[in-house]
């Protein structure tokens, strides 16, 4: 019919074991869980897979998580929502719950901050960051599990 969609960024795309996929096609789909209020996956360096999905979630209630069962269980069911809708080659390697996301005072989010933090990595200029905590709350998780 004559007309582009432009779907995504080139720089939002993720290389795993060598299966190209968008991160926003991975937000989507997480997104249609009942209790995902928003989401952002970025991808983080991996030895085996070159790049692996990882996921952090805002839940539309809080308490689906509050117990470290009840956030397994959580992260279960989000994986096997990926898995249906895009295959397993999408599953994020985690997904994480926060209770805010990290965006700049205009609102978009700060995928590169969250990269970098996720790979041990300066996040560079934080200077239009609307909430540092919401930040902050990404690396405590990160080196909780390292």
């Amino acid at each position: 019919d004559g007309y582009y969609f432009i779907l995504g960024r080139t720089d939002d795309v993720i290389n795993v074991a060598g299966h190209r996929l968008g991160t926003r096609e991975i937000e989507e789909s997480i997104s249609s869980h009942p209790k995902v209020a928003e989401v952002a996956v970025v991808g983080v360096a991996d030895q085996l897979k070159g790049q692996v999905a990882m996921a952090f979630a805002v839940l539309k209630d809080a308490s689906a998580a509050a117990t470290p069962e009840a956030a397994l269980k959580l992260e279960g069911e989000i994986m096997k929502v990926v898995d249906s809708q895009l295959g397993a080659v999408a599953r994020p390697a985690r997904v994480r719950f926060v209770t805010v996301l990290p965006k700049t005072r205009s609102g978009k989010l700060l995928r590169r901050a969250i990269q970098a933090v996720c790979e041990s990595r300066d996040p560079g200029d934080l200077t239009t960051i609307e909430d540092p905590s919401a930040l902050q709350q990404i690396k405590d998780l990160v080196a909780a599990s390292a």
